[in-house]
Order: C-alpha cells, then structure tokens, then sequence
C-alpha cells in the first residue's frame, strides 16, 4: 500500500526540502498533521507568460501582475513548463485525464473526448474530496466527477454570459455581471458552502484572456498612455521556415480583424481575410444593459474615430492593431489578477492558507506579436510553453525552477496529494518530487517530451505537426501539407526565437539523429497513429 506522502508531519516534510524552518513554521505545519491538503488550481485561457510580471518580460514590466507575482514570491515558478497539445480542448482533456491526446481521445476543437475514460475529478471525489469546477469547461461532455459546478456555455461571453451548475438541471441561465468576477464569484461561494470536514478541489477556469479580448468596463482606458514594445521578431518573413509558418491564417496584420478583434465597429465591412464579422461584435456587445453600453462606446469610440480620420496604413496601422490588441489583452489579465488576490485574501482570512496548495497556469502560451502572431496552436515556444505558478505549503518560497513540467502532470499530481493511486494507464506523473526538492528534477525525471497538434483544416490552417524537445533542441515534423513533410530544428539556447531553422546543417548532425531517435520512441512506445 502506497504511503500517502502527506500523512506526515508538517515538520517532517519541511525537513526534506532545502533551506531550514522557524520553529513557528514547524508548529504550524505540525497543526495540520494527517490533514490532507486542499487543492485550488487556476487556469486562464491563452494566457502568455510573456503577461506575467514576475517572468520579468518587458511587456509586462509596464502591465504588473501583482498577485500572481505573490504566488510566486511565495512559491515556484517553473520556467520550462509546456502543453501535449497548444489549443483549449484538448489541454483541458490532458489536464483531467492525464493523458495525451490521442489518448483521452480529444484531439481537435470539436468532438473527441473518451467519456469512458476516468477523470482525475472523479477519483478525487471518490478519494473523499469535495470538488468543484467554475468558469470555462469547455469539453463536449458533462462535467463528470464534481460536487458542485457552474460553466459556461462553449467558449463563454464576457458579457452578461450564461452559466450551467449543478442547481439548474441541465438549463444555462444568464447572469448579471463581467465573466471573469463571476467567475471568482462563484468560487468563493463554493468556498463558502463546501463542507468543511472534507478536504476539496477546486478549478477556477477563466475565459479571459480568450479573444476577443473584452475587458472589464472598469478598465477600458487602462493603460490607453503606455506604449508597448514591439517583440524583435515581429517583422519576421520566415525565411528558412516551411509551409506552416508561411501559409498560417493568425498573422496580426493580414488575419487580425479590425471589427471583431480590435472593435473598430464604425467600419461597416471587414478588411481583413478573417472570417468573423460585425454582427459577431454586436452580438458580445449586446448582452450590455444602455448604461454599461453606453460606457463602452464612450471608451472605444473617440479612439477608433480619431485613428479612422487619420487614414492610417502600412507600418503605422499594423502598429495601431498591435497596440490595441494587447492592451485589450491586458486589460482582461488585469481582472483575473484581481481575482487571484481575491482569493488569495479569502486563503488568508479564513486560516486555509497554511493547508492549501495554488496552482497558476494557462491552458497553453500565446503569441504577443511574436513572429507576427496572435492564437498558439505552434510547438514555438511561445504557445509550446505555459506559465506555471505553485504555492505548497511549507514549500520553500521565491524559487524560479527550470524542471521539464508537462500539462499531463497535474493528473497524477493531485492524485499524489490527495493519498490516492492514480491509474497505471496515466501518462503524467507526479510534481510532488519536483516541489519537495524546492523545484529540482528527482532522479530519472524527464528528458524529452512529446507534442503533438492536430487540427487541420482550422480557422488558422496551421499545419498538423508531432515533435519533441530536450532543454536546448527541439525538432518539429511538419505533415499533411500540399508541399509534402518537412521537419525544423531549433537550438533553444542561441536562438530562443526561432529564427534560424538548423534542420539540415551537418554542425548538428548528430543532434538531429539524437531527437529523431527519441521522436520515433515516442511514437512508437505510446502507439501513435498518424504523423
């Protein structure tokens, strides 16, 4: 019978991780003995770490976030933490099955997810947990395992949205108020009610920052005096790349639509190649009430006719777009940072700080102009990687952790503190190791890790494509496209941007044949069908 590693003194456990302990840290540790932890995992969606102040990016540097700033100044942040799978469903599938994608089934957007397959709330449940999910579900299935839910319909509104909970049978009801505070709202509320004698999980899953990006009423003009600065790749022609990373459809400047995405909704027709349209604007918008209408005409209007009347093209109306689009995208940060302080303060005044583990993380990266981009879907780093934030409690404080940390982990991570063996079948393990040695890699961790997306044809006609990466080198395996199959491979380390793609060149020989190796292992060992 597997030891439940949290059955132990707070005192004890502290002892194995570095640095020492106040004799006060220990009694408090030692308070909650044979307690099982609480768990709280937030998840915004599209969320860039380059939008998190504490990775120290110079977007955020003029965009603070200084509650999720908090967490990591009291926890780890992890610097090398990645999705199986860059797009929202099927992140949200690994994430409650522990399973990559072709293996929980959901592979695309649409349909997929097994139901068969068990999900970590359900075993959590059965393990003696209250769990609850609010906000963003987003699976083509029920929520299945959870005491208490209330989701949004699909993608969710920002507006005034429709939520389903486990009160309403089965009927979406729309309530009054922004997503992301509703959200929060209702977290609390679950907080509040649970059952005080069970240990619980809680998923709070926000919308924001989703395109298209509608902030808060409040903070509409939010940042309207700051300049942001362009990435340095933002002109990138993608000379040396492929197929995908030419004929992809999530460029700023020629995919960006200036109705629906940057609310220029004076124009009566789009100019862009986009599909979405004005009456997809008008449809988010008029779920307002006249005053708060009123209130967010007066924000976008001036602004969008002074940038019409001065005719703006070319660079400069590329860099309009830019500007707009993340300081909308900002703005909607702003308001989940202000619910993770929200709950932090309820943690705090309620005594279940010390006996609760926070967890801070995206459904997967995002571009922030980077090669020209907006969306994710890309094994490039900027949509391969996530922001991971983890609070433990006892845990060493402020450290900054380069473990090779996958989505499929938070599984069998919770599974892991809540004293329960997870299934034999699941792909992730366990963060428990990682976390005790103060973010340091256990022995016989993780060298390689496996990605794979799948959604073709899409909104954005990115290519399908499976790779793999160590710390320093990644190789990519374009397939399906009119001009045949192609691979990529970057050196992480002297090109963090990916300009310069190395697949070919004879200095790397043996580096390509090294990951080529562990790409067809991957295949192989997890009986991948298609690549």
């Amino acid at each position: 019978m597997r030891q439940n590693p949290l059955a132990i003194s707070g005192a004890l456990l502290l002892a194995s991780l570095p640095g020492t302990i106040t004799p006060e840290e220990a009694l408090a540790q030692d308070k909650n003995e044979g307690k099982r932890l609480n768990i709280i995992h937030i998840m915004t969606d599209d969320h860039a770490f380059q939008a998190i102040s504490a990775y120290g990016h110079p977007l955020s540097r003029q965009a603070p976030t200084p509650n999720m700033d908090r967490l990591a100044e009291e926890g780890i942040r992890f610097d090398r933490a990645y999705v199986e799978n860059s797009l929202s469903t099927p992140s949200r599938a690994c994430l409650m099955t522990g399973l990559y994608s072709h293996q929980n089934g959901q592979r695309t957007l649409g349909k997929g997810i097994d139901t068969t397959v068990t999900f970590v709330s359900e075993l959590l449940r059965q393990g003696g947990y209250q769990t609850a999910m609010i906000g963003k579900w987003h699976m083509q299935c029920e929520p299945k395992g959870f005491d208490y839910f209330y989701v949004f319909r699909g993608q969710g509104e920002y507006y005034n949205p429709v939520l389903k909970s486990h009160l309403s049978n089965g009927q979406y009801l729309q309530e009054e108020g922004y997503a992301t505070n509703l959200v929060t709202k209702h977290a609390i509320e679950f907080l509040e009610e649970r059952d005080k004698d069970k240990p619980f999980c809680l998923y709070v899953h926000h919308k924001a920052p989703h395109r298209n990006w509608l902030p808060d009423i409040k903070y509409l003009d939010l940042y309207e005096d700051v300049t942001f600065p362009l990435p340095d790749n933002f002109h990138d022609d993608y000379s040396g790349r492929g197929q995908a990373a030419r004929d992809q459809l999530m460029s700023i400047d020629k995919d960006m639509t200036m109705i629906y995405d940057l609310k220029v909704g004076e124009l009566d027709k789009e100019p862009t190649r986009a599909p979405h349209t004005k009456q997809m604007l008008e449809w988010g918008l008029s779920r307002m009430d006249s005053v708060t209408r009123a209130k967010w005409e007066a924000a976008y209007g001036p602004k969008n006719k002074a940038m019409l009347e001065s005719g703006l093209e070319g660079e400069a109306l590329l860099e309009w777009k830019f500007q707009r689009y993340v300081k909308d995208y900002l703005r909607c940060i702003r308001s989940v940072d202000d619910s993770v302080g929200e709950i932090l303060e309820y943690l705090d005044s309620h005594g279940l700080a010390d006996n609760t583990i926070v967890v801070y993380t995206s459904d997967q990266g995002f571009y922030m102009g980077e090669h020209g981009w907006f969306d994710k879907r890309f094994m490039y780093e900027e949509s391969y990687r996530t922001p991971l934030i983890i609070r433990y409690p006892g845990g060493k404080a402020g450290i900054v952790s380069d473990a090779f940390i996958q989505n499929i982990d938070f599984a069998p991570t919770y599974l892991d503190v809540a004293g329960v063996d997870a299934p034999e079948q699941m792909s992730g393990r366990s963060l428990l190791p990682v976390i005790k040695k103060g973010g340091k890699e256990p022995w016989k961790w993780r060298k390689y890790m496996y990605y794979h997306y799948y959604d073709l044809p899409s909104e954005h006609n990115v290519l399908k494509h499976d790779g793999v990466s160590d710390k320093r080198y990644k190789l990519i395996h374009f397939y399906g496209g009119s001009e045949g199959d192609y691979s990529e491979f970057y050196d992480i380390r002297k090109d963090p941007s990916e300009m310069t793609n190395l697949y070919g060149d004879k200095r790397y020989k043996r580096r390509i044949a090294r990951l080529q190796r562990q790409l067809d292992k991957f295949r192989t060992e997890l009986s991948i069908d298609e690549y």
